[in-house]
């Protein structure tokens, strides 16, 4: 059994819904995971699988309305985030609680210079004075890589590359030691060498800083180089979760085996197709009531398509929800 002691966040049964003219969108429907200090857990799975709204809801970071989190506890350092108030909420978010967003042209306000967003919360969550909180936001400016740190303080976010500007929102969200840095698909918008070179800034920074990070993604590729921990989301749930190795290793459902086999693979020939995952992503109009890759799934039988299937214990590094995994590979159902 896991020592819940032992960990710095720890979310259980977590479900957030939408209320739109249309009706209900059950974005998030269940989600339960840990975070140990000092560790990485990669998030994976398609756009829409429910990665970003599970990291926004636990900050409140969504707007509510239309945005409405249902049910499920969100314990960070022994707090339920669902409980605080909305002041200590808002010293844990940037100051326990660091946030790199996916787009940095969007995140980074563009009349305001790098300096002063840098300096506000420094300020503001641990009590600097002007002249202080510019000296660490020069050293900030430093730690994640840009040359001449002091001076570019005063520029503004358009003059800096797509590169620069994800260094200063890493920046931005270490600023004040985090235990927990949540990184929202913080590479997608950049070239392969420019996210290189943020993947080996991050695995610095963890070794050096030794908090605890979340990353987001849908590129498996990636959580195989930094991972200590994988979590697969489809349709709003997690559908599996193991030990990243393992995972590589012994993927259990269906829809893992789907996404590991779209992976360009070395000595394939580069005319060569990559396979695709045939169908659509659910609607997600309702909960959940049965397994919601079924019409996606070549193994799915009835079962599948009556229950949702619950996780269970491969073994104590791998946990999977699915029927077909739980029968041994039988479908005698």
């Amino acid at each position: 059994m896991r020592d819940h002691s032992a960990t710095v966040l720890d979310v259980a049964n977590l479900k957030t819904v939408f209320n739109t003219r249309d009706g209900e969108v059950h974005a998030v429907n269940g989600v339960s995971f840990y975070l140990k200090p000092g560790e990485l857990l990669g998030i994976v799975g398609e756009s829409g699988s429910g990665k970003s709204v599970t990291m926004m809801s636990l900050l409140k970071l969504l707007p509510m309305p239309p945005a409405e989190i249902r049910e499920g506890q969100i314990e960070f350092d022994g707090r339920d985030l669902r409980n605080v108030s909305d002041d200590d909420l808002r010293r844990i978010r940037g100051g326990e609680i660091g946030f790199v967003f996916q787009d940095p042209m969007t995140s980074l306000n563009p009349v305001f210079t790098v300096g002063f967003q840098l300096v506000e919360p420094l300020r503001l969550h641990m009590g600097l004075s002007k002249a202080e909180a510019r000296k660490r936001a020069a050293e900030l400016l430093e730690l994640v890589g840009i040359p001449d740190a002091a001076s570019r303080l005063k520029d503004y976010p358009h003059q800096f590359s797509g590169g620069m500007r994800q260094r200063v929102m890493i920046a931005i969200a270490l600023a004040c030691d985090p235990k927990v840095l949540i990184a929202d698909e913080p590479t997608t918008a950049l070239d392969v060498t420019i996210q290189a070179q943020i993947l080996e800034l991050v695995k610095e920074l963890r070794q050096k800083l030794g908090m605890a990070i979340i990353w987001i993604t849908h590129d498996l590729g990636v959580i195989a180089e930094i991972a200590d921990r994988v979590a697969v989301m489809y349709a709003g749930q997690i559908v599996e979760h193991a030990e990243v190795k393992e995972l590589f290793a012994n993927p259990q459902h269906p829809y893992t085996r789907a996404l590991l086999e779209t992976l360009p693979r070395m000595g394939e020939a580069r005319a060569a197709r990559l396979p695709s995952i045939d169908g659509q992503p659910p609607n997600l109009d309702h909960a959940p009531t049965h397994c919601e890759f079924a019409p996606r799934c070549k193994h799915a039988f009835t079962r599948c398509r009556k229950e949702n299937p619950k996780r269970f214990e491969v073994n104590p590094a791998h946990d999977v929800a699915c029927f077909l995994a739980q029968s041994g590979g039988s479908t005698d159902a």
